[in-house]
């Protein structure tokens, strides 16, 4: 046995060797994470994911334990190093990135857009004076933002922008939080004007390298040649198929990151520290690392914040600052417990993993922290599915007529009506297909939860104008505006 551990201790060492980056003490026995583990196993099978990478930074050591495979057709174990894509997990990068120019003199957050994209414009006039590189990272530009950019290589982001002129405006700038992809792509393309280089370029000179991530990648080809999970979906009877082709995406900036679990765990522990690389080289001040967990709106109508990317959550009394991600069959969650020094990563390759995600989430935040979510405690999206944790209707539910309207984006409308007395949603899309119906209840001001159907216990949101009347509606974190009563 002592034979085997000297084995094992040599090729770790071997394997720290010859990526550069120096061995790190290894974490003692962890009770809490075995059962997590545990946990992990069993949602998969129950949730149908093929594979998962579970990390935990705790107190300096880093665990990770792989579990299942990359791809079911060619069914190759996931390890340590399996690359996954991070999907929205990346837009913490880009916000990284920010901040180092930030702290370079070369971006300034309260600055317009137009400071360095002269010829930005979206439809609304206003809109495109107005809006702010703060808007971009905190989600609230208020123009539609679920655009993704056509593949034109070095030109994908500089083609991407000038495209944004006919977006629709949902809501003026600042006045309404709504998931945005497309704030991240103008972010990602304002970095390379002011850097003179590619966005990956930007990424690998300002992230990757500084902090000493070797298994870190915005470039498809770079990937390829790696260990990578696959995306997979579930039939209706939990039979798996590959999603192809594998991208990354071409929006970059706002879901183009991939990682192995080892370096994601790198990754949040540049988070959690004192802003020095893996080198000792300060890479950023630790206030810009604060700055970016330090709330800078409420996300109305949820019990949370918004930070410079990161989305802030307290439960428990803990204080949590998180990103997901979504796309292409992969669902992802980093985590941060600042306070706890604590964080905690989940990868899978599977549409129907954000299930698992949660129910592992939840779980490690009690049983490490003790912390739990309260009764009707309203939770926002982060870049992934989530339902309401611990929640019920109110006994008095509020007037319904105040709700009541038909709302609109660019790709669906969303109609309000009350049924047997009963507030309901349905989504059209514009081609006229329509979702399912969604029988609502309110659970506290402005928050209702979806009672039956596939949709059971997602929230549901409406949002109030400066004058007190409800102008927004928002499903998954993204809003639609009210255009009739």
């Amino acid at each position: 046995m002592n034979r085997l551990r000297f084995a094992i201790a040599a090729v770790c060492l071997a394997v720290f060797a010859a990526s550069g980056r120096a061995p790190r003490a290894l974490a003692p026995a962890d009770p809490t994470f075995e059962a997590l583990a545990d946990l992990v196993t069993a949602k998969m099978g129950e949730h149908h994911v093929p594979g998962v990478a579970l990390g935990v930074l705790r107190d300096g050591h880093a665990t990770i334990r792989a579990f299942g495979v990359r791809n079911v057709d060619d069914p190759q174990p996931i390890t340590n190093d399996t690359v996954f894509p991070l999907a929205s997990i990346s837009k913490t990068v880009t916000t990284t990135a920010v901040m180092r120019l930030v702290e370079q003199g070369k971006i300034d957050l309260r600055a317009p857009v137009r400071k360095y994209l002269p010829e930005f414009r979206v439809a609304d006039d206003a809109a495109s004076r107005e809006v702010t590189v703060w808007h971009l990272v905190t989600h609230t530009s208020g123009w539609e933002g679920q655009l993704s950019a056509a593949d034109k290589g070095d030109e994908t982001l500089a083609r991407f922008v000038a495209g944004l002129s006919t977006t629709m405006q949902l809501a003026p700038p600042g006045a309404a939080w709504s998931y945005n992809n497309a704030g991240f792509g103008v972010a990602g393309r304002i970095i390379e004007v002011v850097t003179g280089k590619t966005f990956s370029e930007a990424i690998d000179d300002l992230v990757f390298g500084p902090i000493g991530l070797t298994l870190a990648f915005t470039r498809i080809g770079d990937i390829a040649v790696r260990r990578f999970a696959i995306g997979h979906r579930a039939a209706a009877d939990g039979t798996l198929s590959i999603i192809k082709p594998f991208t990354l995406g071409s929006t970059l900036p706002a879901g183009g990151t991939a990682m192995a679990m080892t370096d994601l765990l790198e990754y949040a522990r540049f988070h959690l520290g004192d802003g020095a690389g893996a080198a000792g080289v300060r890479v950023l001040p630790r206030a810009a690392l604060e700055e970016m967990r330090r709330p800078q709106l409420r996300k109305q109508a949820y019990d949370e914040d918004m930070g410079l990317g990161w989305h802030l959550r307290s439960v428990g009394g803990v204080q949590t600052a998180a990103h997901g991600g979504t796309f292409a069959g992969h669902i992802l969650l980093l985590e941060l417990v600042p306070e706890k020094h604590f964080a905690l990563a989940i990868l899978t390759n599977a549409g129907s993993g954000w299930r698992l995600i949660q129910d592992v989430e939840r779980a490690a935040l009690h049983d490490y922290h003790d912390a739990a979510f309260a009764a009707n405690q309203a939770i926002g999206h982060r870049g992934l599915n989530e339902t309401l944790p611990s929640a019920a209707p109110l006994p008095q539910q509020p007037p319904l007529a105040p709700y009541v309207g038909l709302y609109e984006r660019p790709m669906n409308t969303v109609d309000v009506k009350t049924v047997d007395g009963r507030l309901v949603v349905q989504v059209k899309s514009r081609s006229g297909i329509r979702d399912p119906e969604m029988p609502l209840a309110f659970y506290g001001p402005d928050r209702a939860m979806v009672m039956s159907g596939p949709e059971h216990n997602a929230s549901v949101e409406f949002i109030r104008d400066a004058a007190g009347e409800v102008q927004w509606i928002r499903l998954t974190g993204r809003i639609a505006r009210r255009v009739a009563h």
